[in-house]
């Protein structure tokens, strides 16, 4: 069954070239209500626990690597069909395939380094948002 809730995290690659604000405004104006929101700093640890579905992937440790470099910004989305529009929103993981005026087509600079992540199924919304945010902690 559907939500209208998903959970995204913009990665240290745009907060480091700061594009928090421009990355929230464009989940707001698209119609997005956010529901919770936290500005934190994953450790290898965490970020090994976080992505632990693709720890036999040939990417894991780089991803790890990369997602502890620096701060993150977690949020909990509420919106009708959050993840199917959110995923719209945000574009392909590659920024060179995403359409224009997607996020990752204007922040990311490259399929590594693509400035947010999205929930892909209501579950892994569920199972992500729960990793940041207590129950109190959502709005």
């Amino acid at each position: 069954m559907s939500t209208n809730r998903t959970f995204t995290m913009i990665k240290p690659d745009a907060v480091a070239n700061g594009h928090i604000g421009a990355i929230i405004n464009d989940i707001t104006q698209a119609g997005f209500k956010i529901i919770a929101l936290k500005y934190t700093k994953l450790t290898s640890e965490t970020a090994g626990k976080f992505y632990e579905v693709h720890a036999e992937r040939p990417f894991y440790k780089d991803l790890v690597s990369f997602m502890s470099l620096g701060p993150i910004v977690a949020a909990i989305l509420e919106r009708e069909n959050a993840i199917e529009e959110f995923r719209k929103l945000i574009g392909a993981t590659n920024p060179a395939e995403a359409a224009e005026g997607t996020i990752r087509k204007k922040y990311a600079k490259s399929i590594e380094a693509n400035a947010v992540h999205g929930s892909d199924s209501d579950e892994n919304a569920q199972i992500e948002g729960d990793f940041f945010f207590a129950e109190n902690e959502r709005f």
